[in-house]
């Protein structure tokens, strides 16, 4: 059989008595590529699951869609597009590949402009976007950039006006450099952002603020109306998804605050797990079994959620990041065909960091109620100069979490017991650098493609963003058809 009843008539098993069952357990649920070392062995995955999910991912014609995806097809089906992302890191349709690289080539030239000092003096870097055109290039500023010394980087999303007086504060406008991200070029939060910078850039005498404007777009043509000059736009493919798109020209301030270098170096970290990904049997394909576990947690064990800890500071932002990537792409209801899902979809996505996480939210993953799978993210390398028992901590308690969660602990008091029996998965990095970020990246989109495409719905849309902004938008203008509670809001708040 290859449907789901293949896999849900397999036998539940404890996760100590997989182990005791099979000495080989631990090498044949690990594997290592790209500085990463990937550990599943602590999921209740089997050979027989791993076999019945690849018959399953057959079925629904995993290979040809991995294909269409790379080849450049229009695999994003509900908007009629293709889905590029890999091309930017160089693995795909070469004519695809090439238009990349040209806007690469873009990209570094400006670069190269910037620190030649064609824009005056910049010492700082204020990049406005939303979503994926935030959320990534903040995640890896933030986790690369620490030590960088080239620029201050400052990351505004949110419209709330503190967040950018808050940068205000901190920037000399004389010396800011802006970056507009927004792929259409019309994002309400991001435009209303950007045009308070500018304000500010004006109030403070800076004589032609749009000269020191940089814009991030798949839409030049509206960035040039918008008043950035054409010479400083940057544009991208219009099959970069949002949330996939800090590979592309919306990775601009990484590639400012860590160099040129350090960005092709995560793109071709990236592309090794692409060639990996196309490449590898399905058992031991590490979005592949990954999917398989996310899977087999959502759909046979009723797994409502899974959760992502870093102990690793510099992947702070990472749980975040993940929760975009994951419940925007896969938090669907439909098919691609239009029908209902009549199954769970992605499971809802939180997490932390380590150790914190462990005095707050730990005691429900290992004394509740809920089965929550755990991933733990590490990295052997510490990115600090402390003594090495600041390290070791961190990783004995990781390592000794996901020990506990699978042992248990009986004890004669209730309230002191352990149940044990609860899955999580290791992904230990060598070091954390460009290269095994832009590798721990890929690896988590691969990872959602797998899930959609056995899922069979569109890991690439997002319409589910969409009615709420319009309503936002309607509210704005005086309009829209809103109940009771919702109006009664609105006086509360504007009189």
């Amino acid at each position: 059989m290859s449907d789901w009843s293949a896999i849900e008539a397999l036998p539940q098993t404890r996760l100590t008595e997989l182990f005791e069952a099979d000495p080989e357990r631990l090498g044949r649920f690990s594997l290592d590529l790209a500085g990463i070392h990937f550990d599943w062995s602590k999921t209740h995955l089997t050979p027989e699951l791993v076999t019945a999910f690849a018959a399953l991912a057959t079925s629904r014609d995993l290979a040809a869609r991995r294909d269409a995806l790379f080849a450049g097809e229009h695999v994003n089906v509900t908007e009629d597009r293709p889905v590029t992302h890999t091309h930017e890191r160089g693995e795909g349709a070469a004519e695809i590949v090439a238009v990349a690289r040209g806007y690469h080539d873009r990209m570094r030239q400006l670069v190269d402009a910037i620190e030649a000092g064609a824009f005056g003096p910049v010492s700082h870097i204020l990049h406005v976007g939303i979503g994926g055109s935030a959320l990534g290039p903040h995640l890896l500023v933030d986790a690369l950039g620490r030590e960088a010394g080239r620029y201050d980087v400052a990351i505004v999303s949110n419209v709330d006006g503190m967040a950018l007086e808050d940068v205000f504060g901190d920037f000399d406008p004389a010396a800011t450099l802006l970056l507009v991200a927004s792929k259409t070029f019309t994002t309400t939060e991001t435009l209303m952002n950007a045009d308070s910078v500018i304000a500010w850039m004006t109030e403070a005498g800076v004589e032609d603020p749009y000269g020191r404007v940089v814009a991030l777009t798949a839409q030049p043509d509206k960035a040039v109306e918008w008043g950035v000059d054409e010479t400083r736009v940057l544009p991208f493919n219009e099959g970069v998804g949002g949330r996939y798109s800090f590979w592309s020209s919306i990775g601009f301030p990484a590639a400012l605050a860590l160099g040129w270098d350090r960005f092709e170096e995560m793109l071709e970290g990236a592309a090794e797990v692409d060639r990996h990904f196309r490449l590898a049997a399905l058992h031991e394909n590490a979005p592949a079994l990954a999917a398989f576990a996310d899977l087999y947690y959502t759909q046979v064990r009723h797994a409502e959620t899974r959760a992502p800890f870093a102990y690793d500071e510099r992947l702070r932002l990472l749980p975040s990041y993940l929760q975009q990537l994951e419940m925007e792409s896969n938090g669907k209801g439909v098919t691609v065909d239009g029908q209902p899902l009549g199954r769970p979809s992605a499971a809802i996505t939180w997490g932390g960091v380590g150790t914190d996480a462990q005095h707050a939210v730990f005691q429900l993953l290992h004394q509740g109620t809920h089965l929550v799978p755990v991933e733990f993210i590490a990295v052997i390398e510490p990115g600090d100069t402390l003594p090495e028992e600041h390290h070791r901590a961190l990783l004995n308690n990781a390592f000794a979490q996901g020990a506990a969660l699978m042992k248990g602990k009986q004890a004669d008091d209730p309230a002191r017991s352990y149940s044990g029996d609860r899955p999580s998965s290791t992904l230990l990095l060598d070091q954390l650098d460009a290269r095994t970020l832009g590798a721990l990246i890929a690896f988590y989109e691969h990872r959602v493609f797998v899930n959609g495409v056995i899922l069979q719905i569109n890991s690439f849309d997002q319409f589910g963003v969409e009615l709420g902004k319009e309503m936002a938008k309607a509210a704005e203008k005086g309009g829209g058809d809103f109940d009771p509670s919702t109006t009664d809001l609105m006086k509360r708040a504007f009189g």
